[in-house]
């Protein structure tokens, strides 16, 4: 199977985070034994690759969320959990998105398939490869002025979809400040953890590379959403 194009579009420092192509993270083994890969805030478990869920055919949610409630998501992953608090007054549509998938189980056994070192960690895709979604798209304006700074948290898009359009695929910020144009669609910030996120983003890279999957698979093993 052919290497996907990377999504990255350089122009000076990162520039665009896009949705398409990552280069595959099925190239890693699936049958490693336990061991334990070193980041810079301790060690990862390594498991096992989980196999791509596929296409998927789902249809955009009808879901609102309760504004007035403070939304917030656990990820349970073998390198460390972290949660994320939703953005539901600047971004609803967004978040309530995110929201209904996560109560699906879809982000359960996804991967970070990619990770940008000192930009970005990318993950949310059923396909594995940087190149699937959910179904559907929905489309919300960022808010005037959003910075993707570190612990962001915004949804991928491919170059040519308009402004805010998103599917499952989420980037998180490992950026002071990505210096990214306010085109992806808000979904919120790291609120605990952002050290486990900080360590993703630091791991060794397939083929000595700053910008792709990691050596060993950096699994989401469960997402769990609150209200209160």
């Amino acid at each position: 199977m052919p290497k996907p194009i990377s999504p990255l579009l350089l122009l000076g420092a990162f520039a665009l985070v896009l949705l398409t192509g990552c280069g595959s993270a099925g190239n890693a083994s699936s049958t490693q034994a336990q061991k334990s890969t070193t980041a810079s805030s301790g060690p990862c478990q390594t498991v096992a690759l989980p196999a791509p869920k596929g296409v998927q055919h789902l249809r955009a949610p009808t879901l609102q969320l309760d504004p007035s409630k403070t939304w917030t998501a656990r990820f349970t992953t073998n390198c460390g959990s972290f949660a994320i608090q939703f953005d539901v007054a600047r971004a609803p549509k967004t978040a309530a998105s995110f929201v209904s998938l996560a109560r699906k189980g879809f982000y359960n056994d996804l991967i970070f398939h990619r990770i940008a070192q000192g930009f970005v960690i990318q993950g949310g895709d059923p396909l594995g490869s940087g190149m699937g979604g959910p179904g559907y798209s929905i489309v919300e304006q960022p808010p005037k002025g959003l910075k993707y700074t570190h612990g962001v948290v915004a949804m991928a898009k491919t170059a040519t979809e308009p402004d805010g359009t998103s599917g499952s695929q989420f980037f998180i910020v490992t950026a002071q400040d990505a210096g990214l144009p306010p085109q992806y669609a808000l979904v919120g910030r790291v609120v605990q953890g952002l050290d486990v996120v900080d360590a993703i983003g630091a791991l060794p890279l397939q083929q000595n590379a700053t910008d792709g999957p990691p050596v060993d698979p950096v699994v989401i093993q469960s997402v769990d959403v609150t209200s209160r």
